[in-house]
């Protein structure tokens, strides 16, 4: 056992506690990482606030870079002092999903030990708003130490989620029209990818003018403000689109989704709302016009696969990530970034450890 600081949720909706925690050793296949930074990520928020329910108390986080400080048993494709990123992608590599380059989907990821002898629960198989985690080897990849870990952690998810949900999800081709609702993290990493897939037109939907430049920045050729009516808004600029990203968890933003697709078109759930939200469609209109609807889940990402083309990327220059990074935040002032986050402050906000 090792004392680190982390920050705990005791109660849904309260600040979070920097409290001393005891670190489990690494069983077999797990590693210890000291964690450099963590991005603040809305589904920690959501976590947070009690939207998808879960164990208290606990210590959220999952976008984390760190170095690895130790090694459990069985570990050999790591060694201590290799710079990794930390995901809640857990997977355990031979169920019928993970054969099927599907680990975001693993059918039996095993159980996190927790913090302080399993009385804190580790969220998201993580807890990574903490000095240290141990996590399953399965959730780590190797990351160069060229990338500040301000920028390298947002990779973990928010890179990931947005981008692959265009390349992997959707397979989005040359050509396509794509429209994206929302531009915070995730959203400009969608962005991004449509412009990197060859997509025709990549339109932004967001509140503000300030956020739609933003997303010109990360390749938009167009954007529009929230609240427009989706159909004549995308005719008005020469036809419907072919994908529909929506990186928000608002239900009124997800039952307004169809509207925007022409026929045969998909929109696909990236942000999360709340358990318990229903949505709201027309039935008729999406089977006379084939629209489809579908979720993704990190983008189904396949780290081993991924990482390295999305780290060549960047390293050419054509995959924006300190662009992402709005703010940095000691560990003692995490609930100062959560709230900057939950204000629509910034693209990325981190919590960069001392």
């Amino acid at each position: 056992m090792r004392q680190i600081r982390a920050a705990v949720c005791r109660d849904f909706t309260a600040p979070l506690m920097i409290e001393t925690v005891e670190l489990p050793d690494p069983g077999p296949g797990a590693v210890a990482v000291d964690i450099e930074a963590c991005a603040i990520c809305h589904s920690d928020i959501t976590f947070i606030d009690g939207g998808w329910g879960g164990a208290l108390p606990a210590v959220y986080g999952h976008e984390a870079v760190g170095r690895i400080s130790a090694l459990g048993p069985e570990v050999r494709s790591y060694a201590v002092g290799d710079r990794v990123l930390v995901t809640l992608i857990r997977s355990c590599g031979s169920c019928s999903t993970c054969a099927g380059g599907r680990p975001t989907q693993c059918a039996d990821p095993g159980n996190h030990p927790g913090l302080s002898d399993g009385t804190v629960t580790a969220a998201m198989n993580c807890g990574a708003f903490a000095e240290a985690v141990v996590v399953d080897a399965s959730q780590l990849a190797p990351i160069p130490d060229s990338i500040p870990a301000e920028a390298a952690c947002i990779l973990s998810c928010g890179v990931v989620t947005g981008l692959g949900a265009v390349v992997n999800t959707a397979q989005v081709r040359p050509g396509d029209w794509v429209v994206v609702i929302g531009t915070g993290g995730v959203g400009l990493n969608a962005v991004q990818a449509a412009r990197l897939s060859g997509a025709a037109r990549v339109v932004a939907v967001d509140l503000t003018d300030e956020k739609l430049a933003a997303a010109r920045e990360f390749g938009a050729t167009d954007g529009i403000l929230a609240g427009t009516d989706g159909h004549p808004a995308m005719q008005a600029l020469g036809r419907l689109a072919d994908h529909v990203f929506i990186t928000v968890g608002a239900g009124p933003v997800i039952d307004g989704a169809l509207d925007w697709l022409a026929p045969h078109g998909t929109a696909y759930l990236v942000g999360m709302p709340h358990s318990g939200t229903v949505g709201h469609f027309d039935p008729v209109a999406a089977s006379y016009y084939g629209h489809g609807l579908r979720g993704t889940r990190m983008g189904d990402v396949v780290l081993r696969r991924d990482m390295p083309w999305l780290l060549d990327l960047h390293a050419q220059g054509r995959l924006k990530l300190e662009e992402l990074v709005s703010g940095t935040f000691p560990l003692d002032r995490i609930n100062d970034a959560i709230a900057a986050t939950r204000a629509g402050q910034g693209r990325r906000n981190v919590v960069v450890m001392a």
